[in-house]
């Protein structure tokens, strides 16, 4: 299995930020398989943002208020992230990944930087 994101590097503050992460070698709908989108901050450790389910059902974490929505197209093989209301604190290396279960993930993208900035 291997896992690609993508997106913009750079956005100003207050912009949505949208990321896609494609999968290949595995299915994003195969059961019981979640997959799940973490940032790093420069300098400090991992975020857990939210996931999406193989069936579709989503979760965020609550400390990004609202902001983090993740979306699918099973036609593609692919899941989205989108950030609104982006502010320099946003700035992060973000990473899709596969879980194994809470906390437990086998497979990672290589990591996509997003700065933002005015």
């Amino acid at each position: 299995v291997q896992l690609q994101e993508w997106g913009p590097g750079l956005l100003k503050p207050s912009q949505t930020l949208s990321l896609t992460c494609a999968v290949y070698g595995g299915s994003i709908t195969t059961s019981y398989y979640y997959w799940s989108w973490i940032r790093q901050p420069p300098g400090k450790g991992l975020e857990w943002m939210g996931v999406i389910g193989y069936e579709g059902s989503t979760r965020y974490t609550p400390s990004l208020n609202g902001r983090t929505s993740i979306s699918r197209d099973t036609s593609k093989n692919q899941f989205t992230l989108q950030l609104s209301a982006v502010t320099p604190e946003d700035t992060s290396v973000y990473y899709c990944a596969r879980n194994t279960g809470p906390w437990e993930y086998d497979y990672w993208g290589q990591g996509t930087q997003v700065t933002v900035s005015s």
